[in-house]
């Protein structure tokens, strides 16, 4: 009998963002055509508009409401994350089932701009209790911790995660 392993837990994402949880929503995310699956490539350029995303519950209603956050935990170089996590978004009180624009954002997006190296950039979905009404956005984006965000205002595990590499890409030279 094979075992399959969890592609967050080679790709590190497991450890280094969040710790294993079992997955309890679907959540979809698109640049344009292209959708994010674990481990794939997608190019900073294709990612300057914040994506589609779709979260769903599994088992339980969707009338559900969910945080998401997204970090690149390999910032500023993944040989010296010593600005891990860098934040890239947060939306709460986002509905089941509706995409991430109809919940609130707290911390603007902000498209991957990786200066060197293979950037992972991870998504995280957790189910949130009650809205979101005390939020405050944090005041800087480096060293930010998916872990003591969830912990700080009562998110538990994740329900869902899945991440993406992106690298710097050639300037284009202009003759």
């Amino acid at each position: 009998m094979a075992r399959s392993v969890d592609p967050l837990v080679v790709g590190n994402v497991v450890g280094d963002v969040i710790d294993i949880f079992v997955r309890a929503a679907d959540m979809t995310v698109h640049y344009g055509p292209k959708q994010v699956t674990n481990g794939c490539e997608i190019k900073p350029s294709a990612t300057v508009h914040r994506p589609n995303l779709q979260i769903a519950g599994r088992h339980f209603d969707d009338n559900k409401l969910f945080t998401l956050v997204m970090t690149d935990p390999d910032a500023p170089s993944p040989s010296e994350p010593n600005m891990r996590e860098w934040l890239h978004w947060i939306v709460t009180d986002i509905p089941g089932a509706a995409d991430a624009s109809q919940g609130r954002e707290i911390v603007p997006y902000m498209g991957p701009r990786p200066p060197i190296g293979i950037h992972r950039y991870v998504f995280v979905a957790f189910r949130q209790q009650d809205p979101m009404v005390m939020m405050m956005a944090p005041q800087v984006r480096h060293n930010f911790s998916t872990r003591a965000f969830a912990a700080q205002y009562g998110l538990g595990l994740p329900v869902a995660a899945v991440y993406f590499n992106a690298q710097k890409e050639p300037a284009n030279k202009k003759r």
